[in-house]
């Protein structure tokens, strides 16, 4: 009865926080991702054990079945509280997995370092999901919440434009293959930033958001249709200067790298996680020399 699923991780190249609002999202599908492993349990149980990349345990847990079907709100947030949260909505929108079964033993396996933020969550939430053959856009939104994007990485083997249409994702697979991908390199940042908390930041501060969200999505046609680095760069350190307008806060690059030579993108949620360098020379020993020795390629990357 065994059953496996996998999900593709994530990258936002375009839109980040804006793309709640509507506004048209470039995202990319990363090589790097998760599965989920069901087999046969026992006892009216989930025994639940899940992976980092490097084989060691981040979680572990016991789920009774009675736990899933109760309606009982949690007092605080943990790792094994989300999981049945998650777990609680799934048994909603779809209940046989639980009252037609006898108990299941699952394990779940990162092929990227959970602190990277490629979407474990997103990729847990897509894979569950599948197992419980349930609409995944649904799952996340009544369950972790957020536009959607990274579930539609989940789910493509290939760059998208994203964004929300009276609540409703869309979709769109879209060619994206620059002839600069070798000028292109993603750096992590040493530190996992919480996408709740900067959404909430987001909300406070946004404001005539019509107007920004139209500049951004020329901005993501110009970066999907840009065929030399220099104009794709300038449209990336555009979107940078209009995100800092939005957020009060300053670039990556005048925070962090004020003396790079190229241009700094934040990706996602800022202050953590990825950021995309460009530069016309392999900038690993500037970043190295920052303390920051996670830099990966494009063409390693990105699926």
């Amino acid at each position: 009865m065994k059953k496996t699923f996998y999900s593709n991780g994530k990258l936002l190249i375009t839109a980040e926080y804006l793309v709640l609002d509507g506004a048209k999202a470039l995202a990319l599908p990363t090589k790097f991702g998760q599965n989920l492993i069901v087999e046969k349990g026992t006892n009216q149980e989930i025994k639940w054990t899940s992976y980092d990349a490097d084989e060691s345990v981040w979680f572990e847990g016991t789920i009774p079945f009675s736990t899933i079907t109760t309606t009982t709100p949690f007092e605080n947030e943990s790792v094994a509280n989300t999981l049945i949260t998650i777990l609680r909505e799934a048994y909603l929108l779809s209940p046989e997995p639980i009252l037609n079964s006898e108990g299941y033993n699952v394990t779940t396996h990162l092929t990227f370092p959970k602190k990277w933020g490629l979407g474990t969550s997103s990729t847990l939430i897509n894979n569950i999901a599948q197992w419980f053959k349930i609409d995944a856009f649904l799952l996340l939104k009544s369950s972790f919440g957020g536009s959607g994007y990274d579930i539609a990485c989940a789910q493509n083997d290939s760059p998208i434009i994203y964004h929300l249409e009276q609540g409703n994702p869309i979709v769109e697979k879209v060619n994206f293959n620059p002839a600069f991908t070798e000028n292109l390199y993603f750096v992590y940042l040493n530190q996992k930033q919480s996408s709740k908390n900067a959404i909430a930041a987001y909300n406070e501060k946004k404001n005539n958001i019509e107007a920004k969200k139209k500049a951004i999505n020329q901005i993501t046609q110009i970066v999907l249709k840009a065929d030399d680095l220099n104009t794709f760069a300038e449209a990336l350190e555009n979107h940078e200067t209009t995100l800092s307008f939005v957020l009060e806060t300053k670039t990556a690059k005048e925070f962090l790298f004020p003396d790079f030579k190229g241009t700094i993108k934040s990706l996602g949620a800022w202050g953590g996680d990825f950021i995309l360098a460009i530069s016309k020379d392999n900038p690993s020993s500037y970043f190295i020399s920052k303390g920051y020795e996670t830099i990966i390629p494009y063409s390693e990357m990105i699926l």
